[in-house]
């Protein structure tokens, strides 16, 4: 060790400024700044527990707890036609939600089905333990898009779709080939053979899933476009011969709202039974 040195460490000078962190600045802009540094931890918190939210991914329904229903409406985002339905469920004890669909309903159907995801997603953080998907027309067909991408997907314990163009409608591929321009994003997607069709081609794998339809379907033709394979399928005029439902009825109709409501339930999926007709549209008809 040269001479002189010593073995103690060395002291800044008296003034050098205090080295601990913010040591250098006034009360007030050190108080500020720390202020500051709390309001971006907790924004960061936040923005943690909503990107944990976002990926959370629910755990399998329960098949015999049935939780809330999700009622998506069809091309347009008409939910007047679920309105008597919505409340009928209610009646019985179920909570029921109406989805709004962004771009009026004629927008991208990928679109519609991240609508269907997030207020799956906020039901079951309102504690529902599980979903029922009633879609409606076009709105069956985002259903099944969600189905396929939707991060709350495990939480559906059923599927109901009423008169959904499940492989294509014939009016879908007239309006983009006649008039283009008059054929928005859904329109599109909805022609038969679409890209987005075609990766859709069978239902999911062990989901209980009803698909209703009438032979007088005057808006999606072919009607039995609705028999996507994987789907317990039924033509109304099936269980009650002398039926005759049209598109704009078929969440209306006492028969067919009686075999949602027997599909909602815990039993097995209803059939095309003709001895139940009359049973059907008893309880279809029930006032709630």
């Amino acid at each position: 060790m040269p001479p002189g040195s010593s073995s103690a460490p060395r002291r800044p000078p008296a003034s050098w400024p205090e080295r601990a962190p913010l040591g250098g600045l006034a009360p007030r802009r050190r108080a500020f700044v720390l202020a500051l540094l709390a309001l971006l931890a907790v924004v960061v918190v936040l923005i943690g527990v909503g990107v944990a939210r976002e990926f959370r991914v629910p755990p399998p329904a329960d098949p015999a707890v049935p939780g809330a229903v999700v009622l998506v409406p069809g091309y347009g985002g008409n939910r007047a036609a679920f309105l008597a339905l919505t409340e009928r469920l209610r009646a019985e004890g179920r909570r029921a939600v109406i989805v709004e669909l962004p771009s009026g309903g004629t927008g991208d159907l990928v679109a519609q089905g991240a609508a269907i995801d997030d207020t799956v997603r906020g039901l079951l953080d309102d504690g529902a333990p599980s979903v029922d998907v009633v879609g409606y027309s076009a709105g069956g067909v985002a259903t099944r898009v969600y189905l396929d991408r939707g991060r709350t997907a495990p939480a559906v314990r059923r599927v109901v779709t009423l008169g959904s163009p499940l492989r294509g409608a014939e009016l879908a591929a007239a309006g983009g080939a006649l008039v283009p321009g008059a054929c928005p994003r859904a329109c599109q997607q909805l022609a038969p053979g679409s890209a987005l069709l075609t990766g859709l081609a069978t239902a999911p794998p062990g989901l209980p899933w009803l698909s209703l339809w009438s032979a007088d379907d005057e808006t999606v033709t072919p009607p039995d476009s609705a028999e996507l394979p994987g789907t317990d399928a039924v033509r109304l005029q099936d269980v009650c011969s002398d039926a005759v439902v049209t598109h704009s009825r078929l969440p209306t109709d006492p028969l067919s709202v009686g075999l949602v409501l027997r599909a909602l339930g815990t039993g097995p999926l209803p059939t095309a039974d003709s001895t139940q007709c009359d049973d059907l549209r008893t309880e279809g008809a029930r006032e709630s």
